[in-house]
Protein backbone atom coordinates (compact mmCIF):
# COMPACT_ATOMS: atom_id res chain seq x y z
CA UNK A 1 0.00 0.00 0.00
CA UNK A 2 1.04 3.64 -0.81
CA UNK A 3 2.00 5.96 1.95
CA UNK A 4 -0.88 7.66 3.59
CA UNK A 5 0.89 10.90 2.14
CA UNK A 6 0.31 10.23 -1.36
CA UNK A 7 -3.05 8.23 -1.37
CA UNK A 8 -4.58 11.25 -2.83
CA UNK A 9 -2.01 12.27 -5.27
CA UNK A 10 -2.16 8.64 -6.69
CA UNK A 11 -5.89 8.52 -7.58
CA UNK A 12 -5.85 11.91 -8.66
CA UNK A 13 -3.56 11.11 -11.19
CA UNK A 14 -5.33 7.72 -11.94
CA UNK A 15 -8.99 9.51 -12.33
CA UNK A 16 -7.31 12.32 -14.41
CA UNK A 17 -5.92 9.62 -16.72
CA UNK A 18 -8.85 7.81 -17.09
CA UNK A 19 -11.02 10.75 -17.96
CA UNK A 20 -8.30 11.74 -20.84
CA UNK A 21 -8.97 7.96 -21.96
CA UNK A 22 -12.74 8.75 -22.11
CA UNK A 23 -12.81 12.02 -23.64
CA UNK A 24 -10.48 10.32 -26.19
CA UNK A 25 -12.83 8.34 -27.06
CA UNK A 26 -15.83 10.46 -26.72
CA UNK A 27 -13.87 12.50 -29.11
CA UNK A 28 -13.61 9.09 -31.73
CA UNK A 29 -17.23 8.06 -31.39
CA UNK A 30 -18.33 11.78 -32.85
CA UNK A 31 -16.06 11.19 -35.71
CA UNK A 32 -17.51 8.07 -36.34
CA UNK A 33 -20.84 9.33 -36.10
CA UNK A 34 -19.57 12.17 -38.49
CA UNK A 35 -18.17 9.91 -41.26
CA UNK A 36 -21.15 7.80 -40.94
CA UNK A 37 -23.21 10.59 -41.65
CA UNK A 38 -21.70 11.85 -44.65
CA UNK A 39 -21.55 8.75 -45.83
CA UNK A 40 -25.10 8.09 -46.22
CA UNK A 41 -25.32 11.78 -47.30
CA UNK A 42 -22.95 10.79 -50.31
CA UNK A 43 -25.17 7.47 -51.23
CA UNK A 44 -27.94 9.80 -52.02
CA UNK A 45 -28.97 10.07 -55.30
CA UNK A 46 -29.79 13.52 -55.95
CA UNK A 47 -25.90 14.95 -55.28
CA UNK A 48 -24.80 18.54 -53.76
CA UNK A 49 -23.34 20.61 -55.45
CA UNK A 50 -19.46 20.03 -55.35
CA UNK A 51 -17.14 21.73 -52.27
CA UNK A 52 -13.89 23.37 -52.63
CA UNK A 53 -11.66 20.33 -52.22
CA UNK A 54 -9.92 22.68 -48.97
CA UNK A 55 -13.52 22.60 -47.66
CA UNK A 56 -13.81 18.91 -47.41
CA UNK A 57 -12.75 16.81 -44.36
CA UNK A 58 -9.83 15.29 -43.76
CA UNK A 59 -10.72 12.18 -41.42
CA UNK A 60 -7.44 10.12 -42.14
CA UNK A 61 -5.03 13.21 -41.33
CA UNK A 62 -7.15 13.72 -37.93
CA UNK A 63 -6.76 9.82 -36.54
CA UNK A 64 -4.26 9.86 -34.04
CA UNK A 65 -1.31 7.58 -35.18
CA UNK A 66 -1.34 4.38 -33.77
CA UNK A 67 2.82 3.93 -34.34
CA UNK A 68 6.11 5.50 -33.77
CA UNK A 69 8.89 4.23 -35.88
CA UNK A 70 12.18 3.52 -34.12
CA UNK A 71 15.30 2.90 -36.29
CA UNK A 72 15.57 -0.71 -36.53
CA UNK A 73 18.63 -3.23 -37.99
CA UNK A 74 19.02 -3.66 -41.88
CA UNK A 75 16.19 -5.48 -43.34
CA UNK A 76 14.12 -4.92 -40.43
CA UNK A 77 11.22 -2.06 -39.38
CA UNK A 78 10.00 -1.49 -35.64
CA UNK A 79 7.31 0.49 -34.47
CA UNK A 80 6.47 0.88 -31.16
CA UNK A 81 2.00 1.07 -30.47
CA UNK A 82 0.91 4.37 -29.20
CA UNK A 83 -2.10 4.81 -26.55
CA UNK A 84 -4.53 4.98 -29.78
CA UNK A 85 -3.33 1.22 -30.94
CA UNK A 86 -4.64 -0.43 -27.49
CA UNK A 87 -7.25 -2.80 -28.62
CA UNK A 88 -6.19 -2.98 -32.10
CA UNK A 89 -5.70 -6.25 -34.10
CA UNK A 90 -1.72 -6.88 -35.14
CA UNK A 91 -2.95 -7.13 -38.65
CA UNK A 92 -5.13 -3.72 -38.97
CA UNK A 93 -1.92 -2.17 -36.68
CA UNK A 94 0.49 -3.27 -39.26
CA UNK A 95 -1.90 -2.33 -42.29
CA UNK A 96 -2.79 0.96 -41.14
CA UNK A 97 0.85 1.93 -39.54
CA UNK A 98 2.63 1.04 -42.86
CA UNK A 99 1.03 2.72 -46.14
CA UNK A 100 3.05 -0.11 -48.68
CA UNK A 101 1.39 -2.97 -47.55
CA UNK A 102 -2.40 -3.98 -47.38
CA UNK A 103 -3.94 -5.85 -44.72
CA UNK A 104 -3.25 -9.28 -46.47
CA UNK A 105 -0.26 -8.50 -47.00
CA UNK A 106 -0.04 -7.93 -43.06
CA UNK A 107 -1.80 -11.21 -42.85
CA UNK A 108 0.99 -13.04 -44.55
CA UNK A 109 3.67 -11.40 -42.81
CA UNK A 110 2.09 -12.82 -39.74
CA UNK A 111 1.56 -16.37 -41.08
CA UNK A 112 5.13 -16.54 -42.21
CA UNK A 113 6.29 -15.80 -38.49
CA UNK A 114 7.76 -12.42 -39.86
CA UNK A 115 6.03 -10.37 -37.26
CA UNK A 116 7.27 -10.02 -33.70
CA UNK A 117 5.42 -8.82 -30.06
CA UNK A 118 8.42 -8.08 -28.07
CA UNK A 119 10.10 -11.23 -28.33
CA UNK A 120 6.80 -13.51 -29.10
CA UNK A 121 5.36 -14.70 -32.86
CA UNK A 122 1.64 -13.19 -31.98
CA UNK A 123 -1.92 -14.05 -34.09
CA UNK A 124 -3.09 -12.06 -36.51
CA UNK A 125 -5.87 -11.56 -34.10
CA UNK A 126 -3.90 -10.43 -31.00
CA UNK A 127 -5.04 -7.16 -29.38
CA UNK A 128 -2.24 -4.52 -29.06
CA UNK A 129 -1.14 -2.65 -25.23
CA UNK A 130 0.35 0.94 -25.79
CA UNK A 131 3.93 0.73 -25.56
CA UNK A 132 4.27 -3.09 -27.32
CA UNK A 133 6.86 -3.22 -29.65
CA UNK A 134 6.25 -4.68 -32.94
CA UNK A 135 9.30 -5.88 -35.33
CA UNK A 136 8.62 -6.77 -39.18
CA UNK A 137 11.19 -8.66 -40.65
CA UNK A 138 11.23 -8.59 -44.51
CA UNK A 139 8.66 -8.32 -47.39
CA UNK A 140 5.13 -10.52 -47.28
CA UNK A 141 5.81 -13.15 -49.48
CA UNK A 142 2.98 -14.85 -51.13
CA UNK A 143 2.62 -18.06 -52.65
CA UNK A 144 3.85 -18.23 -56.00
CA UNK A 145 0.67 -18.29 -58.74
CA UNK A 146 0.90 -19.80 -62.23
CA UNK A 147 -2.06 -18.43 -64.67
CA UNK A 148 -3.57 -21.64 -66.72
CA UNK A 149 -5.07 -21.28 -69.85
CA UNK A 150 -9.13 -21.56 -69.66
CA UNK A 151 -11.37 -21.65 -72.49
CA UNK A 152 -13.02 -18.36 -71.97
CA UNK A 153 -14.66 -16.19 -74.82
CA UNK A 154 -12.77 -12.78 -75.72
CA UNK A 155 -14.08 -9.74 -77.73
CA UNK A 156 -10.85 -9.40 -79.98
CA UNK A 157 -10.60 -5.72 -81.54
CA UNK A 158 -6.95 -5.53 -82.94
CA UNK A 159 -4.77 -8.19 -83.43
CA UNK A 160 -1.61 -8.84 -84.77
CA UNK A 161 1.80 -10.88 -83.82
CA UNK A 162 3.09 -8.23 -81.48
CA UNK A 163 -0.29 -7.07 -79.58
CA UNK A 164 -3.89 -7.09 -79.30
CA UNK A 165 -6.10 -5.26 -77.94
CA UNK A 166 -9.41 -6.75 -75.98
CA UNK A 167 -12.67 -5.56 -74.89
CA UNK A 168 -12.25 -6.97 -71.52
CA UNK A 169 -15.92 -7.38 -70.03
CA UNK A 170 -16.77 -6.04 -66.55
CA UNK A 171 -16.59 -8.48 -63.21
CA UNK A 172 -13.34 -10.08 -64.84
CA UNK A 173 -10.32 -9.55 -63.22
CA UNK A 174 -6.94 -8.53 -65.63
CA UNK A 175 -4.75 -11.09 -63.70
CA UNK A 176 -5.20 -13.14 -60.31
CA UNK A 177 -4.71 -11.36 -56.61
CA UNK A 178 -5.05 -12.49 -52.97
CA UNK A 179 -7.65 -14.48 -52.55
CA UNK A 180 -9.44 -17.77 -50.76
CA UNK A 181 -7.12 -20.61 -52.38
CA UNK A 182 -4.94 -21.16 -55.21
CA UNK A 183 -7.87 -21.86 -57.47
CA UNK A 184 -9.71 -18.81 -56.63
CA UNK A 185 -6.75 -16.96 -56.92
CA UNK A 186 -5.85 -17.59 -60.91
CA UNK A 187 -8.59 -18.70 -62.33
CA UNK A 188 -11.21 -16.80 -64.38
CA UNK A 189 -9.22 -13.48 -65.41
CA UNK A 190 -8.11 -12.25 -68.75
CA UNK A 191 -4.83 -13.51 -68.44
CA UNK A 192 -6.07 -17.10 -68.03
CA UNK A 193 -8.54 -16.31 -71.43
CA UNK A 194 -5.80 -14.71 -73.28
CA UNK A 195 -3.34 -17.57 -72.81
CA UNK A 196 -5.97 -20.20 -74.31
CA UNK A 197 -6.76 -18.11 -77.08
CA UNK A 198 -3.16 -16.56 -78.11
CA UNK A 199 -0.74 -18.89 -76.69
CA UNK A 200 2.75 -17.16 -76.69
CA UNK A 201 2.38 -14.13 -74.21
CA UNK A 202 5.54 -11.62 -73.27
CA UNK A 203 6.80 -12.21 -69.99
CA UNK A 204 8.36 -8.89 -68.66
CA UNK A 205 5.22 -8.72 -66.05
CA UNK A 206 6.22 -12.42 -64.66
CA UNK A 207 4.20 -15.09 -64.96
CA UNK A 208 1.46 -14.52 -62.80
CA UNK A 209 0.63 -11.93 -65.39
CA UNK A 210 1.85 -12.18 -68.82
CA UNK A 211 1.41 -9.96 -71.87
CA UNK A 212 -0.26 -7.41 -69.41
CA UNK A 213 0.93 -3.76 -70.27
CA UNK A 214 -1.45 -1.69 -68.19
CA UNK A 215 -5.05 -2.50 -66.13
CA UNK A 216 -7.95 -2.16 -65.85
CA UNK A 217 -10.66 -2.39 -62.64
CA UNK A 218 -12.93 -5.26 -62.02
CA UNK A 219 -15.68 -3.80 -62.61
CA UNK A 220 -14.46 -1.66 -65.35
CA UNK A 221 -14.93 -2.58 -68.79
CA UNK A 222 -13.03 -1.76 -72.23
CA UNK A 223 -10.42 -1.08 -74.57
CA UNK A 224 -7.31 -2.74 -72.82
CA UNK A 225 -3.81 -3.86 -74.76
CA UNK A 226 -1.19 -6.76 -74.38
CA UNK A 227 2.06 -7.74 -75.55
CA UNK A 228 3.12 -10.90 -77.07
CA UNK A 229 6.64 -10.37 -76.80
CA UNK A 230 8.89 -8.92 -74.54
CA UNK A 231 10.44 -6.39 -76.96
CA UNK A 232 7.30 -4.87 -77.74
CA UNK A 233 6.37 -4.87 -73.85
CA UNK A 234 9.25 -2.87 -72.95
CA UNK A 235 8.33 -0.36 -75.46
CA UNK A 236 4.69 -0.38 -75.03
CA UNK A 237 5.51 0.51 -70.81
CA UNK A 238 7.59 3.03 -72.31
CA UNK A 239 4.71 4.37 -74.25
CA UNK A 240 2.88 4.47 -71.20
CA UNK A 241 5.10 5.90 -68.90
CA UNK A 242 5.49 9.09 -71.24
CA UNK A 243 1.79 9.58 -71.77
CA UNK A 244 1.78 8.77 -75.38
CA UNK A 245 -1.08 6.43 -75.32
CA UNK A 246 -4.64 8.36 -75.78
CA UNK A 247 -6.77 6.48 -73.08
CA UNK A 248 -10.52 7.60 -73.27
CA UNK A 249 -13.37 6.10 -70.92
CA UNK A 250 -17.04 6.95 -71.11
CA UNK A 251 -18.53 7.30 -67.75
CA UNK A 252 -21.92 8.25 -66.45
CA UNK A 253 -22.02 10.39 -62.89
CA UNK A 254 -24.90 11.61 -60.92
CA UNK A 255 -25.72 15.55 -60.61
CA UNK A 256 -25.03 17.81 -62.81
CA UNK A 257 -21.11 18.69 -64.03
CA UNK A 258 -21.22 22.49 -63.71
CA UNK A 259 -18.87 23.18 -66.93
CA UNK A 260 -18.54 21.58 -69.83
CA UNK A 261 -14.91 21.38 -69.82
CA UNK A 262 -12.93 20.45 -66.35
CA UNK A 263 -9.32 19.45 -65.40
CA UNK A 264 -8.83 17.91 -62.40
CA UNK A 265 -5.02 17.89 -61.35
CA UNK A 266 -5.04 15.99 -57.58
CA UNK A 267 -2.72 13.44 -56.37
CA UNK A 268 -4.27 10.13 -55.51
CA UNK A 269 -2.71 7.64 -52.52
CA UNK A 270 -4.72 4.89 -50.56
CA UNK A 271 -6.50 6.36 -48.19
CA UNK A 272 -5.76 5.08 -44.70
CA UNK A 273 -8.93 4.81 -43.14
CA UNK A 274 -10.32 3.10 -45.87
CA UNK A 275 -7.86 0.83 -47.04
CA UNK A 276 -9.62 -0.36 -50.77
CA UNK A 277 -10.38 3.40 -51.53
CA UNK A 278 -7.82 5.82 -52.84
CA UNK A 279 -8.01 9.78 -51.75
CA UNK A 280 -6.91 12.83 -53.17
CA UNK A 281 -6.41 13.82 -49.59
CA UNK A 282 -2.76 12.84 -49.56
CA UNK A 283 0.35 15.12 -49.45
CA UNK A 284 2.09 12.38 -50.68
CA UNK A 285 -0.12 11.18 -53.39
CA UNK A 286 1.17 10.41 -56.99
CA UNK A 287 0.58 12.93 -59.39
CA UNK A 288 -2.56 12.59 -61.53
CA UNK A 289 -4.57 14.33 -64.22
CA UNK A 290 -7.86 13.55 -65.72
CA UNK A 291 -9.47 15.99 -68.46
CA UNK A 292 -13.56 16.11 -68.37
CA UNK A 293 -15.59 16.54 -70.95
CA UNK A 294 -19.53 16.91 -70.90
CA UNK A 295 -21.59 14.88 -73.67
CA UNK A 296 -24.90 14.94 -72.20
CA UNK A 297 -26.78 16.00 -69.29
CA UNK A 298 -30.15 14.19 -68.20
CA UNK A 299 -32.54 15.61 -65.84
CA UNK A 300 -34.21 12.21 -64.84
CA UNK A 301 -36.72 11.08 -62.34
CA UNK A 302 -34.06 9.42 -60.98
CA UNK A 303 -32.35 12.59 -60.55
CA UNK A 304 -30.05 14.70 -62.48
CA UNK A 305 -27.19 12.60 -64.50
CA UNK A 306 -23.99 13.89 -66.77
CA UNK A 307 -22.78 11.73 -69.21
CA UNK A 308 -19.06 12.74 -69.69
CA UNK A 309 -15.83 11.55 -71.82
CA UNK A 310 -12.57 11.88 -69.56
CA UNK A 311 -9.17 11.45 -70.74
CA UNK A 312 -6.56 10.79 -68.66
CA UNK A 313 -3.08 11.61 -68.93
CA UNK A 314 -1.90 9.17 -65.97
CA UNK A 315 -3.25 5.96 -65.22
CA UNK A 316 -3.37 6.14 -61.16
CA UNK A 317 -5.64 3.20 -59.89
CA UNK A 318 -8.62 4.24 -59.67
CA UNK A 319 -7.96 7.94 -60.97
CA UNK A 320 -11.30 8.47 -62.56
CA UNK A 321 -13.48 7.33 -59.96
CA UNK A 322 -11.52 9.32 -57.51
CA UNK A 323 -11.01 12.09 -59.39
CA UNK A 324 -15.20 12.39 -59.65
CA UNK A 325 -16.07 11.66 -56.35
CA UNK A 326 -13.21 14.67 -55.28
CA UNK A 327 -15.83 16.74 -57.47
CA UNK A 328 -18.89 15.40 -55.84
CA UNK A 329 -20.22 13.40 -58.41
CA UNK A 330 -19.43 9.80 -58.31
CA UNK A 331 -19.66 7.49 -61.09
CA UNK A 332 -23.34 5.86 -61.14
CA UNK A 333 -23.05 1.95 -59.23
CA UNK A 334 -19.90 2.69 -57.76
CA UNK A 335 -20.97 2.31 -54.67
CA UNK A 336 -17.38 2.29 -53.07
CA UNK A 337 -17.17 6.15 -53.79
CA UNK A 338 -20.52 6.90 -52.93
CA UNK A 339 -22.73 6.17 -55.26
CA UNK A 340 -26.51 4.08 -54.64
CA UNK A 341 -26.57 1.07 -55.75
CA UNK A 342 -30.18 1.12 -57.04
CA UNK A 343 -32.01 3.69 -58.31
CA UNK A 344 -35.67 4.61 -57.33
CA UNK A 345 -38.24 6.97 -59.62
CA UNK A 346 -40.23 9.05 -57.30
CA UNK A 347 -43.01 11.89 -57.70
CA UNK A 348 -41.23 15.33 -59.45
CA UNK A 349 -39.81 17.03 -56.87
CA UNK A 350 -39.12 14.20 -54.24
CA UNK A 351 -35.53 13.69 -52.94
CA UNK A 352 -34.51 10.66 -54.26
CA UNK A 353 -32.39 8.29 -51.59
CA UNK A 354 -30.97 4.80 -52.47
CA UNK A 355 -33.62 1.96 -50.96
CA UNK A 356 -36.25 4.78 -50.08
CA UNK A 357 -40.15 4.05 -49.45
CA UNK A 358 -42.96 5.52 -50.28
CA UNK A 359 -43.47 6.75 -53.46
CA UNK A 360 -40.88 4.98 -54.90
CA UNK A 361 -41.22 2.91 -58.13
CA UNK A 362 -39.45 0.69 -60.42
CA UNK A 363 -35.61 0.71 -58.46
CA UNK A 364 -33.25 0.35 -61.35
CA UNK A 365 -30.17 -1.57 -60.45
CA UNK A 366 -26.92 -1.18 -61.80
CA UNK A 367 -24.25 -4.01 -60.64
CA UNK A 368 -21.29 -2.14 -62.06
CA UNK A 369 -20.07 1.07 -62.39
CA UNK A 370 -20.54 2.81 -65.50
CA UNK A 371 -17.04 3.37 -66.27
CA UNK A 372 -15.87 2.43 -69.72
CA UNK A 373 -12.62 2.47 -71.70
CA UNK A 374 -13.84 3.28 -74.75
CA UNK A 375 -10.66 4.44 -77.19
CA UNK A 376 -7.18 3.78 -77.32
CA UNK A 377 -4.97 5.16 -79.97
CA UNK A 378 -1.06 4.64 -80.01
CA UNK A 379 1.85 4.20 -82.51
CA UNK A 380 2.62 0.79 -82.95
CA UNK A 381 5.74 0.10 -81.02
CA UNK A 382 7.31 -2.16 -84.17
CA UNK A 383 5.53 -0.98 -87.09
CA UNK A 384 5.30 2.82 -86.34
CA UNK A 385 1.43 2.75 -87.90
CA UNK A 386 -1.10 4.72 -85.54
CA UNK A 387 -3.22 1.75 -83.76
CA UNK A 388 -6.70 3.27 -83.24
CA UNK A 389 -8.83 0.77 -81.65
CA UNK A 390 -13.02 1.99 -80.29
CA UNK A 391 -14.54 -0.36 -77.60
CA UNK A 392 -18.58 0.30 -78.16
CA UNK A 393 -20.42 0.78 -74.93
CA UNK A 394 -21.46 -2.48 -73.63
CA UNK A 395 -25.41 -3.27 -73.81
CA UNK A 396 -26.11 -2.99 -70.05
CA UNK A 397 -24.62 0.86 -69.89
CA UNK A 398 -26.51 1.88 -73.13
CA UNK A 399 -29.69 -0.34 -71.72
CA UNK A 400 -29.43 1.81 -68.94
CA UNK A 401 -28.44 5.61 -70.62
CA UNK A 402 -31.42 4.53 -72.74
CA UNK A 403 -34.16 3.89 -69.80
CA UNK A 404 -32.93 7.20 -68.34
CA UNK A 405 -33.22 9.24 -71.86
CA UNK A 406 -36.50 8.14 -72.09
CA UNK A 407 -37.52 9.15 -68.21
CA UNK A 408 -35.88 12.53 -68.85
CA UNK A 409 -37.66 15.81 -67.67
CA UNK A 410 -38.14 18.45 -70.10
CA UNK A 411 -35.01 20.48 -69.26
CA UNK A 412 -32.65 20.97 -71.88
CA UNK A 413 -29.64 18.74 -72.35
CA UNK A 414 -26.46 18.57 -74.61
CA UNK A 415 -26.31 17.36 -77.58
CA UNK A 416 -25.86 13.71 -77.70
CA UNK A 417 -22.38 12.29 -79.28
CA UNK A 418 -22.77 9.22 -81.91
CA UNK A 419 -19.87 7.49 -79.65
CA UNK A 420 -21.93 6.94 -76.89
CA UNK A 421 -25.53 5.86 -79.23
Amino acid sequence: MLPKGKRRQSVRAQYRAARDAADAAAAAAAEASEANAAHAGAAELEVAPPAAPEAEAHPEEEAPPLAESIPGIRGTRTLVATPAAGGVRLDAFLAKSIPDISRARAQLLIEAGQVRVGAAVEKASYKLRAGETVTIEGEPQPEPLHATPEDIPLDILYDDKYLAVINKPAGMMVHAGAGASDDARSRGTLVNALLHHMGKLSQTGGELRPGIVHRLDKETSGAIVVAKDDVTHRKLSEMFSGRRVAKTYIALVHGAVAKNDITVDLPIGRDLVRRTRMTTRRADGRHAVSHVHVLERLNTRYGPFTLIEVRIETGRTHQIRVHMQSLGHPIAGDVLYGAPRNLARRASGTRLTEGGGGTEEQPVGLHRNFLHATQLEFEHPRTSKTVSVHAPLPEELQSLLSRLRSEAESAPRNRRDSRVE
